[in-house]
C-alpha cells in the first residue's frame, strides 16, 4: 500500500466512529413521560443533524432537540419562525438521566403547530 492509501484508511477509521457518536439515538428520552412546556426562546439553531432551541420556562431552561431542517421546513416550521424572544409551546419527551433536555414531538408558535416526528 502506498502512503496515500494508508492515510485514507486512517482518516476513515478515525472519522466514522466520531460521526456515529455525534448522532445520538432516541432511547435516552423517556416517551412514557410526555411534557408540555411553554416558554421563551433564548437561543435557536436550524442546522443538521437537528435544529434546537434553548427554552426558558418558569424555573428551568430546557435544551430542546428539534427535527432536521428539511423536515421542519416541509412541515411548516421555517428558520425565520425560530426567533429569540418568541413564546412557544413544546410537546416533548425528557431525557431519562434528568438533564434539562427534551426531544420535541411538536412545537406551537403564533397559533400554528408543526409536527416534528
Amino acid at each position: 500500500m502506498n502512503a496515500r492509501t494508508i492515510l485514507g484508511v486512517l482518516a476513515l477509521v478515525t472519522l466514522v466512529p466520531a460521526a456515529a457518536t455525534a448522532h445520538h439515538g432516541w432511547s435516552s428520552y423517556d416517551s412514557s413521560k410526555p411534557l408540555t412546556v411553554t416558554g421563551v426562546i433564548k437561543e435557536a439553531g436550524y442546522e443538521h443533524p437537528h435544529g434546537h432551541i434553548a427554552l426558558e420556562s418558569p424555573g428551568k431552561t430546557w435544551s430542546v432537540v428539534l427535527a432536521p431542517p428539511s423536515r421542519m421546513q416541509s412541515r411548516g416550521l421555517a428558520k425565520e419562525d425560530l426567533v429569540v424572544g418568541a413564546t412557544v409551546t413544546v410537546e416533548a419527551y425528557p431525557r431519562r438521566d434528568g438533564e434539562p433536555e427534551m426531544r420535541a414531538e411538536r412545537i406551537t408558535l403564533n397559533g400554528k403547530t408543526a409536527e416534528l416526528r
